[in-house]
């Protein structure tokens, strides 16, 4: 399939961050690309710091998807409600 969604999730590399990703792997399906940046681990690249800053994340953990950055986690934490709303595990 060439069309994908891509979940990016900002992290902390912590066990508060860790029920968010899975949430976003349980409700990935096959049109999901799922790519997680610990940004306790910076990449050699620094793209891990880059798109973080690109997409102005303040907290963590932080979503985006198709290049778009979630509010969900400036609210209440993730919410499952907000993920679906942005077509995570429902196919292309």
């Amino acid at each position: 399939m060439k069309n994908k969604r891509i979940i990016e999730v900002f992290t902390a590399g912590c066990d508060i961050c860790k029920p968010t990703i899975e949430m976003v792997r349980q409700l990935s399906c096959s049109s999901c690309e799922i790519i997680i940046y610990d940004l306790s681990k910076p990449c050699d690249t620094k793209e891990c710091i880059q798109k973080a800053q690109q997409y102005n994340v303040k907290s963590l953990p932080a979503i985006a998807v198709n290049g778009i950055l979630l509010n969900c986690y400036q609210k209440e934490g993730v919410s499952e409600t907000e993920l679906r709303e942005a077509g995570i595990g429902q196919p292309l």
